[in-house]
Formats: structure tokens, sequence, C-alpha cells
């Protein structure tokens, strides 16, 4: 099953993400995303300087506004 990288405090997409069967790491710090197919953001960080370093070659998912089954139905379309 895919690596995904979800955010420390989004607890709740965490456990949804692992009872899918998803192999799930917390995001403390940017090298946590190293080998994930897919990571997971709060989306409360805004990138002001309009910098983009790429860590992954797949999706990032903002979690902003959405319900853990949401965030779950984007990886799954995202890593079709």
């Amino acid at each position: 099953m895919a690596k995904i990288g979800v955010e420390d405090s989004l607890t709740n997409i965490q456990d949804a993400l692992r009872e899918k069967g998803y192999d799930v790491v917390q995001l403390s710090q940017e090298s946590d995303a190293r080998g994930c197919d897919c990571c997971v953001v709060t989306g409360i960080d805004s990138n002001v300087m309009g910098m983009n370093d790429t860590i992954i070659p797949g999706p990032v998912i903002e979690a902003n506004g959405l319900t853990a089954d949401e965030v779950c139905e984007k990886i799954a379309q995202n890593l079709k």
C-alpha cells in the first residue's frame, strides 16, 4: 500500500488512512516527506515567498475544510 505523509496535527486523517491500510508517516519536518507517495498538510501555513521545492514526486493535498473521508477519497483518486 502507498506511503502517505500526514502533518502531526491531523490525527483523525492519520487514523482514517491507517484503517484503509495505508502506511502513514507523521510529518514533523520536511525530511519526513522523503519516500512518501503523497502528503497531506493543513494548508494553514502560506507560502509568502512563493518558493516551491519539490520533496516528493506525488501530490500534496491540503486538508483545510475537508473531512477525513474526503481526504481519503482525494488520495485514492490521485494514486490511481
